[in-house]
């Protein structure tokens, strides 16, 4: 193929990502200028005099934010930070934790990072609720009777989003990014079109004006970018997602077609209010819906309905992924996970994931009822995310990296600053509604810590009882009865003697012909290739050892593995074979190393875990399960 023949596949290819880009990166902030200006002039905690000076340093300032928090910090810097192409909290964590170097700093950074992951949790359930909520009070604009019709289409269209999750999302997306790319050129055409009414709007890509907002109006700083931030929501969904579509195709997006919209809406919503508004005590303005003429209002809701959609369909899958990283890593139990396509293996489905976030963002619908209400909910855990970001990120460019000091220095204290100003702005809002995504980040880093500590301590219990593999081996070759077959001892310790292995002995007196120890390893990588899935050892005496290696994005499926292991000398017949396992029950007693109302919260998550039948695609009647108590 010539060069030019080669550039012409490359641009292609980077054109179709960068459209897949648009319809599933962008959803999140795309959706933010329903609400954002709204909520920056017309909220009712503060009064900002709708002066020339004012919407200039307002406009100067939401321009900024996107530029340093999105452009910059995200599109420029931390997509630099990938792992295997993959990136997300999890990703930037596990490149973290391989600076660790004592246990101390180690437990901080998980504890950092698992804090960061429950926070993106407490957003997928905002984050729906504000999106449809903002889109569907276009209603409102189209009669002033529709009002009361609000909550329940937007509970309605909640209802069927998360219904469909368990279909799969493949066929549906395909329509993603055609929607969005519609979606910002409207956008962008409203914008230009009240820009021309007011070109002097763009006088606020100058940072003077926001600079002179924020010095005549100190007191209004903090409440003022509190609101402010809810333009740059959805932007570690350029992190999150990156292993989808690539660094580069999400860049061109951002810079070539999303942002270049944003801002054009955005000062054209600023040119409509200093038409409408300018000089008046009272505005009675939607700066969104009033930039449509009347009789395009309806498509317009139904357009912007679709985008939100997108939005929320985003932020749903990238809890099923985060809970599945979570689930691979140690820090969750087994969930019943449903693969929906079988060509891309990151569509997946978790109902007890969706069915949670179904009730719970319902409820935030029911008990906050309006954008004007949510929008004090809304932000703190994004910006908790960011500033946990940006912490993960000073830890890689430093200790990994090793980057020039000054250099780092330089971009971790900016980043930092404007971090901590938004988590500030955000934080005072904890009274109003912001108590909500917190509580859930609290409670779902309860669990997960919980889970952690509890699986770690029974680590510890287990191998203060356990027996050595090779000298049992030794023993067991000499005097065990032999029966036909192959039977395969699942194991979390592949270097003694597993506990399933132990009860057969005792309760059936016999040995297969041939005995596999079993061990299933997650590393903290996204994907391991199937050239490295297997690592067999022949332990003699009709006994091996085999690790299967995943990443904590693959999809674990023993018998699949096991296929490949006639490479390696050893054939399996599944019909021949049987499985051992062994099911763990805690026995809360008094302990100091955990209390007893985590031992018993543990106990409850074990016992309602998928089993690892189910999880590792063992095939039912292959398998025998043996259970064992422990004690702390």
């Amino acid at each position: 193929m010539s060069s030019h023949a080669s550039n012409d596949v490359s641009l292609k290819r980077t054109a179709a990502l960068a459209l897949g880009a648009i319809g599933v990166v962008y959803g999140d902030i795309g959706t933010s200028p329903l609400y954002t200006m709204k909520e920056v002039f017309f909220n009712k905690a503060h009064s900002i005099a709708l002066t020339e000076a004012n919407v200039l340093g307002l406009l100067s300032l939401i321009f900024w934010v996107l530029t340093i928090v999105v452009a910059v910090k995200y599109a420029l810097i931390i997509l630099r930070a990938d792992n295997q192409g993959e990136g997300g909290t999890m990703v930037l964590l596990a490149m973290a934790l391989r600076t660790a170097t004592n246990a101390k700093r180690r437990r901080w950074l998980t504890l950092l990072g698992i804090f960061g992951v429950s926070l993106f949790f407490g957003d997928s359930i905002v984050t729906p609720a504000v999106s449809v909520l903002g889109a569907m009070e276009g209603l409102e604009q189209i009669n002033k009777d529709w009002l009361p019709a609000v909550v329940p289409v937007t509970v309605l269209i909640l209802l069927g989003l998360f219904y469909v999750q368990r279909t799969g999302t493949g066929k549906v997306s395909a329509w993603f990014g055609p929607i969005m790319v519609l979606w910002f050129l409207v956008l962008a055409v409203l914008g230009v079109w009240h820009i021309a009414d007011n070109p002097r709007v763009f006088f606020a890509l100058n940072p003077y004006y926001a600079v002179a907002f924020l010095s005549h109006n100190p007191g209004l700083f903090i409440v003022v970018l509190g609101s402010a931030v809810l333009a740059v929501t959805g932007a570690e969904a350029l992190y999150a997602d990156m292993g989808h579509f690539g660094r580069k195709p999400i860049r061109v997006a951002w810079f070539a077609y999303v942002m270049p919209a944003l801002v054009l809406n955005y000062f054209g919503q600023g040119a409509l209010i200093l038409k409408s508004c300018a000089g008046t005590a009272q505005c009675d303005v939607h700066p969104f819906y009033d930039q449509v003429p009347h009789a395009w209002l309806i498509p317009m809701v139904v357009l912007a309905g679709l985008a939100s959609i997108i939005a929320s369909q985003a932020v749903i899958s990238g809890a099923f992924s985060i809970a599945r990283q979570g689930i691979q890593l140690g820090f969750l139990p087994r969930m019943q996970v449903i693969h929906t396509s079988h060509r891309a293996e990151g569509q997946i489905y978790l109902p007890a994931v969706n069915w949670t976030l179904l009730i719970l963002v319902l409820i935030v619908v029911l008990a906050f009822r309006s954008t004007a209400n949510l929008a004090a909910a809304y932000g703190l855990a994004v910006t908790g995310a960011m500033a946990i970001d940006t912490v993960l990120f000073a830890v890689v460019a430093f200790a990994l990296w090793k980057w020039h000091k000054v250099a780092a220095t330089v971009a971790v204290i900016v980043f930092a600053a404007v971090d901590v100003a938004l988590l500030a702005s955000t934080a005072i809002k904890i009274p109003d509604g912001g108590w909500f995504p917190l509580l859930v980040a609290g409670v779902v880093l309860v669990f997960m810590t919980t889970w952690k500590r509890g699986r770690n301590l029974m680590a510890e219990q287990r191998r203060q009882t356990a027996l050595p593999l090779a000298p049992m081996i030794e023993a067991l070759a000499r005097d065990a009865t032999r029966v036909q077959g192959t039977a395969v001892f699942m194991t979390s310790a592949p270097d003694e003697m597993p506990a399933a292995m132990l009860h057969n002995l005792k309760h059936n007196k016999v040995l297969h012909e041939r005995n596999i120890v079993l061990h299933v390893q997650f590393e903290d990588v996204p994907l391991v290739s199937r050239a490295k899935r297997l690592q067999v050892e022949d332990l003699g005496h009709g006994f091996h050892k085999i690790i299967v290696h995943y990443g904590f994005m693959n999809a674990p499926d023993i018998p699949k593995a096991l296929s490949h292991a006639k490479q390696q000398g050893i054939d399996f017949e599944m019909m021949d074979t049987s499985f051992f396992v062994s099911r763990e029950v805690l026995v809360p007693t008094p302990c100091s190393r955990i209390s007893v109302w985590r031992q018993r919260l543990f106990s409850v998550m074990s016992r309602n875990a998928q089993s690892a039948t189910a999880y590792f695609q063992i095939p039912t009647n292959r398998v025998l399960e043996l259970g064992a108590q422990i004690k702390f």
